[in-house]
């Protein structure tokens, strides 16, 4: 059951790497062909909209950035952390891969750091408010868990909380239905 879960949560964060993001060029250049595929040239100052995992390669190259309307810095995941501290209830976030994007993300942070863009303390920071996010939506999740989703609270849940949500209802059925 463990490797299924595993395997499930792969799948969803291969799907959001395939995700298109807006990237923002800053440095010229030629762009390359590879497997039939194009990417770029690119000119500075100029908005691309490019899969998630092709434009990884141009932002830890410095000829592209995370575009300031996609970005999710420690400042953003510091808000998801607050929001979700002061709400009793999972909030419904407009984007259901929010949790995949603060963890494909945290790689831009440590790249700022490693380039001494950003201070160490941000990835701290940046890590710690994430932690706080998991632990929360996990505590409401397993509230949850204890009886069947009503269709609001399914629209409420990230992709991966579904899963997770429809692993714990079941494991917890079990036990109780043994007692």
């Amino acid at each position: 059951m463990e490797e299924r879960l595993a395997n499930s949560l792969n799948r969803i964060n291969f799907i959001f790497r395939n995700e298109k993001i807006i990237a923002e060029c800053i440095k010229n250049s030629e762009g390359f062909s590879l497997l039939g595929e194009s990417f770029g040239p690119f000119e500075k100052g100029k908005k691309y909209k490019l899969k998630l995992f092709s434009a990884i390669q141009f932002i830890e190259k410095d000829i592209l950035k995370v575009a300031p309307t996609e970005k999710c810095d420690n400042i953003d995941v510091q808000r998801y952390a607050i929001s979700e501290r002061d709400d009793p209830k999972l909030i419904k976030r407009s984007n259901s891969y929010f949790l995949n994007k603060i963890r494909e993300f945290k790689t831009f942070m440590e790249n700022e750091i490693n380039k001494k863009n950003k201070p160490v303390i941000d990835l701290d920071r940046y890590n710690s408010y994430t932690s706080n996010i998991i632990d929360s939506r996990l505590l409401k999740l397993l509230k949850l868990s204890r009886a069947e989703l009503s269709l609001e609270d399914e629209r409420i849940l990230t992709n991966s909380e579904k899963l997770l949500y429809d692993y714990l209802y079941h494991l917890i059925k079990i036990w109780r239905d043994f007692f």
